[in-house]
């Protein structure tokens, strides 16, 4: 829409243009009238894109150098009035000028912002992917940890239990072997030699001395050992 205001400007620009620039012999009445009829087309066109609101004092002086043409019009000042309408329609030019610079400084802004808005989600994107990355990494670590520590428990477990069937079967062959083989018999004869108690008898008349007679004891033990 900017671009089709514009278009319309340069074609108001250009009448004014030819307004003034008619034969000298040209009445500077009609002149000033199509000065003014310019400069107005143009004001209007630049206060129905927005200058008004966007650049109010350019539009402000615009309209005030139209009203002085119109009045100097009025009042028979011909070439007042032709100088004022091409003032006014040079104001509306600035207004309109001054809005696209701002309007294309407003899109270049977007545009940046926009740009990094998009940079920033990408690298936001980039980080989650390289921390799920390592988290599947850690993961895939940790699980291969669990499977290598529960081989090895499996392996202690099987030592473990050959160990049990080594000793269960070792012990298994003793009782076999103790029940095929025969008791020994010890026999052993102990003697135990007792020496005589001598004892004496005295009286006054008679001295007569008994003696007792050693004997011998013997022990015998038997010890039955059973392998």
């Amino acid at each position: 829409m900017l671009r089709n205001t514009l278009v319309t400007s340069l074609l108001a620009s250009s009448a004014l243009a030819l307004a003034v620039a008619a034969p000298a012999h040209a009445d500077k009445k009609d002149r000033a009238q199509e000065a003014i009829a310019a400069a107005d087309a143009k004001l209007h066109t630049a206060e129905s894109i927005g200058t008004g609101v966007e650049v109010p004092a350019a539009t402000a002086a615009a309209r005030a150098a139209l009203m002085q043409a119109k009045e100097d019009l009025s009042a028979g000042r011909k070439s007042a009035s032709i100088q004022e309408a091409i003032r006014a329609s040079a104001l509306a030019d600035t207004a309109i000028g001054e809005l696209q610079r701002r309007k294309d400084n407003s899109l270049a802004a977007a545009h940046e912002a926009a740009q990094a808005s998009a940079a920033a989600a990408r690298e936001a994107e980039q980080q989650t992917a390289a921390a799920a990355q390592d988290r599947a990494s850690t993961a895939e670590q940790q699980a291969m940890t669990a499977q290598q520590q529960a081989a090895e428990a499996n392996a202690r477990a099987a030592a473990a239990e050959q160990a049990a069937q080594s000793s269960a079967a070792d012990a298994a062959a003793a009782r076999a072997a103790a029940a095929t083989q025969p008791a020994q018999v010890e026999t052993s004869v102990t003697t135990q030699h007792t020496g005589a108690t001598h004892r004496s008898t005295r009286t006054h008349v008679v001295k007569r001395s008994t003696k007792t007679v050693p004997s011998d004891q013997v022990t015998t033990t038997t010890t039955v050992t059973q392998h």
